[in-house]
């Protein structure tokens, strides 16, 4: 495969801004040959990280009109791919938008070349998230637009932009939403403060609270009425840590590291709990338990584990690809603590890891070289996300997609009784 490229004339199907870059998502010929760009997501990506502005749609090759460089072998300019050809091309209409149009598809031409994508699984969706989603878009459509969500309902940018367009209006406390409209609490729960603060202020209030969560603020209650210190393992700031720190505040500390586990004070050393965060890399948990439990030899826990199956299953999966992987691609928002594990994890296995939101995250640099990508998404994003990163890579040339899976999902969450059908 060739990875040159140079620049060709084409033109565009509709007007261009000045400064603007066109990502062709197809290729026409004027003998009326239809290429697809399937790469088209990595270089609009790595077009508006040279600070332009991008859209996409067809560019005509072959016919006058702004410059477009289109990449590959032959006179047609293609990149072969396994069963048909796909192309590379932009346009602009000055000298900025060609530079960059030039760097982004140089750059990407230079990755090409064939790859095998080893796919985790499980992978993306848990039962908590599509449940936390499910119930908002019930909510939307039964109670109808808007409806407020505190806080994100899951920690993903393209759910929570789906569910902007559909009418939920997502706010970061209860003070935004109108006295006696519908909220929808997050799958991460909140506090008792919050819940009262609702109920005073005659809120119709929907609780999407991953059910696994609801376990750990039982326990969390459960352990201080008995008279322990609770201490909670997870990440100062989260949304589910506040809110399990919400359920007995006089009773619980955080400790984030084994260092800190270590060094804690408590008033009675023998009276003591631990609690974790559900999206925990499950290793890094031992290790600060472990130190609880070194400093507390009467330390007691939870009768089963906090750290959910779905972030267990998802790391399990990371683990069993990264090794053989030359670059590990993690789907998931930067904000979504079980992605970030997934990340987290693969580098400690050895792999260079990325995060990314959406394929037009992914860099050419990252890429180039690597014969072997492993592929997987936290368990807030989206399937389709996971589709679209295989088909952009597809788009350099052929992929041979190899599933690895680890275990089987099978949990389903019922609805809260607001939302279920009649």
């Amino acid at each position: 495969m060739s990875t040159t490229s140079h620049i060709d004339t084409a033109h565009t199907c509709g007007p261009l801004d000045p400064g603007t870059v066109r990502v062709a998502d197809a290729l026409l010929h004027g003998d009326g040959t239809r290429v697809p760009c399937p790469a088209a997501v990595l270089v609009e990506g790595e077009a508006r990280r040279h600070g332009v502005t991008t859209d996409r749609g067809t560019l005509l090759s072959g016919a006058p009109g702004p410059e477009a460089l289109t990449p590959g072998s032959g006179p047609a300019d293609l990149v072969p791919v396994a069963g048909g050809e796909a192309g590379l091309a932009v346009a602009g209409v000055d000298e900025h938008g060609l530079a960059a149009a030039r760097a982004a598809v140089d750059a990407w031409s230079a990755a090409a070349g064939p790859r095998t994508v080893l796919l985790a699984a499980p992978r993306s969706f848990c039962a908590g998230v599509e449940r936390a989603i499910e119930i908002v878009e019930r909510a939307l459509d039964q109670r109808g637009a808007p409806v407020h969500v505190r806080k994100q309902i899951v920690h993903n940018s393209h759910v929570v932009a789906e569910l902007e367009e559909r009418g939920a209006v997502f706010v970061d406390e209860l003070d935004a939403v109108p006295d006696g409209a519908t909220v929808v609490f997050s799958a991460h729960g909140v506090s008792p403060a919050v819940r009262e603060e609702a109920d005073r202020r005659g809120l119709d209030v929907i609780d999407a609270t991953c059910p696994l969560v609801t376990k750990v603020h039982t326990e969390a209650r459960r352990f201080a009425d008995r008279g322990d210190t609770v201490v909670l393992v997870g990440h100062a700031g989260h949304e589910e840590v506040e809110g399990t720190l919400g359920e007995a505040p006089g009773r619980t500390v955080l400790v984030e590291t084994p260092e800190e586990a270590s060094r804690l004070e408590v008033q009675d050393p023998d009276q003591v709990s631990y609690l974790t965060q559900t999206t925990l890399a499950v290793d890094e948990t031992e290790e600060v338990v472990d130190a609880l439990r070194a400093r507390f030899p009467k330390l007691r826990g939870p009768g089963s584990d906090d750290i959910c199956y779905a972030t267990t299953n998802r790391q399990d999966a990371v683990r069993a690809i990264a090794e053989s992987s030359d670059l590990m691609l993690v789907v998931g928002s930067d904000n979504s603590s079980n992605s970030l594990r997934l990340v987290e994890l693969a580098e400690r296995c050895g792999t260079p890891a990325r995060l990314v939101d959406d394929a037009r995250d992914i860099r050419p640099d990252w890429v180039r070289g690597a014969g072997t990508i492993g592929l997987t998404a936290g368990a807030s994003a989206p399937p389709h996300l996971v589709e679209e990163v295989i088909d952009a890579l597809a788009g350099l040339g052929p992929v041979t997609v190899t599933e690895r899976e680890t275990a089987r999902e099978t949990v389903h969450f019922s609805l809260p009784v607001p939302v279920r059908s009649p």
